[in-house]
């Protein structure tokens, strides 16, 4: 299928790189047998932007410098995008808890955060607390 954005880290589902969509929820695929998977509606990160339009998302993870290495990158992406669908103004609790289940060693979160919050400013202020 030529996708190759979707990573493994772990492969125990504890730290989120491999983080796809399955039917709108985050699952990690890592976890999931393929048995399981056909049939569902599969989205992973090469089908969040739209076209050549970046989504709102990937757009913040490169104007806040949330991408470092790169393997927690798509994970961290695909659960920013659901918690935001989810909750367009997120609260600084709802952000931590919508990142929760993905793990990063590089950039120490902040970055990762400020992007989710950039993201959900494009369409009004957020009630984090943080600009």
């Amino acid at each position: 299928m030529h996708l190759t954005g979707t990573k493994e880290g772990c492969g125990e589902g504890e730290c989120g790189a491999c983080a796809v969509l399955m039917n709108g929820a985050i699952v990690n695929s890592c976890l999931v047998p393929a048995v399981e998977a056909d049939g569902t509606d599969i989205r992973t990160i090469e089908g969040i932007a739209h076209g050549d339009q970046l989504n709102a998302v990937q757009e913040a993870f490169l104007e806040c410098g949330g991408a470092q290495c790169g393997i927690c990158t798509p994970g961290m992406i695909i659960a920013s995008v659901a918690l935001l669908e989810r909750h367009p103004h997120p609260t600084a609790a709802e952000i931590r808890e919508g990142l929760a289940g993905n793990l990063c060693r590089c950039t120490g979160y902040q970055k990762i955060f400020a992007a989710v919050v950039r993201a959900c400013e494009s369409t009004g202020e957020n009630k984090s607390g943080s600009r």
